[in-house]
């Protein structure tokens, strides 16, 4: 994938939201490695916002986002495990 310029600020809302609907679906489709993966990129950038930028995002991605992030990926939880070895 090529370098891009930055985001811009709306740029950036646009992308978390669509990071987050792509989690939820590959959390629907019981894909949680995909999941987690697409929804550490969202936090990420989903914390780089400003608390009025955050408000830009529809509530009920940012609810699922705190949701899933706090209960399913919490550090209270057990890491993923490395992917089987064959003996």
């Amino acid at each position: 994938m090529a370098q891009e310029a930055p985001l811009t600020k709306e740029a950036i809302i646009k992308e978390v939201c669509r990071r987050i609907r792509v989690a939820r679906s590959y959390w629907d489709a019981h894909n949680n490695a995909a999941c987690r993966g697409e929804r550490d990129r969202a936090l990420a950038l989903y914390n780089t916002l400003s608390k009025e930028q955050k408000e830009q995002i529809p509530q009920e991605l940012r609810v699922w986002l705190r949701y899933r992030s706090e209960k399913y990926f919490g550090a209270h939880r057990t890491p993923p495990k490395s992917a089987r070895k064959s003996k």
